[in-house]
């Protein structure tokens, strides 16, 4: 039987939670499977940026707006080179796009990427469930449709604490970034010299910095301290990334021994890494923070920003020694998104102020970092 929208008759897919829960449907993208955490993304548009987003590593995405796949996809707006997530989850799926920026189906784009994809599901009884229940591993199968044998796959996997997802993203070797955002007039001014960790930097971050007036340069995640403060940084920037920041412990103490060295921006796992640093705490989130709309309390303004953001894990504000001050609140939970050094050149935030998708309200961040390596 062929659907409306679909070129092809439809696959019989299953998800299956390690909990137990099922969700019957249909497949598309790849055929075979795919395992982990499923969480779910509350963004309306962007889906694009959402799967090439490296921070999902490990993770299988489910988006609640219902329709997707209408815009197809395109070669520009990715944030990294391929998509990294293990699945993707959606309400309706069309291959049927109508945009003029489209280069074709998203179908094709997770074939290719080998990621596959189920639809045809409540995703709205699936995020009640993950946001009652926790998020938790799952597997998406279109060639396996035992239900209780899924289930017990699912069970038996490892989830994502302890776990070093960080590697399997970042780049092998350090190179130059040149882009700026399309239509930006660049500064004139002498750029800044920036080194980007990539724990599984997303683009948009690295376009930001040379809007701003920054040399971009990008080095992996297991680069020493010695090795970045070799290239003569005016500032060093701490990226996203993907899963729990204790997986990573040689990049926490790679910015331990920057700390006073050069100034320094941390961004959602960036931030984490800061705060271990640091010597505080971090813990994983029930279902984590993954969207467009996210509110967050600016302590020294008392603005609220609607931010974009993906993370499963948060510092721990007790944690946080005297000489760090938090500066911004997320006003659903009250958990941690932001903190500075009281006397040092350092400052961090756990949301995205780079968007792409989302909202524009925290782009000003960057220009922050620029006036402090500008100040020294």
């Amino acid at each position: 039987m062929e659907a409306p929208g679909h070129h092809a008759p439809r696959r019989r897919a299953v998800l299956a939670l390690a909990d137990g829960s099922v969700f019957k449907g249909y497949g598309f993208g790849a055929e075979g499977e795919g395992l982990g955490e499923v969480v779910f993304n509350t963004s309306m548009t962007g889906y694009q940026e959402i799967l090439s987003d490296p921070s999902y590593r490990g993770q299988m995405v489910t988006m609640t707006y219902p329709l997707i796949g209408n815009t197809g996809v395109n070669d520009e707006d990715v944030e990294s080179a391929r998509p990294f997530l293990s699945g993707f989850i959606v309400r309706e799926y069309t291959d049927d796009p109508s945009n003029w920026r489209a280069t074709g189906p998203l179908d094709d784009y997770l074939r290719r990427h080998g990621i596959p994809g189920i639809e045809g599901i409540d995703t709205r009884a699936l995020t009640r469930h993950v946001r009652d229940a926790g998020a938790q591993t799952g597997i998406i199968s279109t060639v396996d449709l035992d239900e209780k044998r899924l289930v017990k796959r699912a069970a038996e996997s490892p989830g994502l604490i302890g776990r070093d997802l960080v590697r399997e993203v970042s780049c092998e070797k350090a190179y130059d970034w040149t882009e700026g955002s399309p239509g930006s007039q660049i500064s004139n001014l002498k750029p800044f010299n920036a080194v980007v960790y990539d724990f599984g930097v997303k683009r948009n971050i690295l376009r930001r910095l040379i809007d701003s007036g920054c040399r971009v340069t990008v080095v992996p995640a297991g680069t020493k301290a010695s090795e970045v403060l070799s290239l003569n940084p005016d500032g060093v920037v701490l990226s996203n990334g993907p899963g729990d920041p204790e997986g990573v412990p040689y990049a926490v103490e790679a910015v331990r021994s920057l700390i006073g060295q050069k100034p320094i921006l941390g961004i959602c796992l960036g931030h984490q890494i800061l705060g271990l640093a640091m010597n505080g705490k971090t813990y994983k989130l029930k279902f984590g923070h993954h969207g467009g709309n996210q509110p967050v309390l600016d302590r020294a303004t008392g603005r609220v920003e609607i931010t974009a953001q993906n993370h499963g894990f948060a510092v721990d504000v007790d944690s946080i020694g005297a000489e760090m001050e938090l500066t911004h609140i997320n006003l659903n939970d009250r958990t941690v998104e932001g903190m500075r050094h009281r006397t040092l050149p350092i400052f961090s935030v756990q949301y995205h102020p780079e968007a792409s998708p989302g909202p524009h309200d925290a782009r000003y961040l960057f220009n922050r970092f620029v006036e402090m390596m500008k100040n020294g």
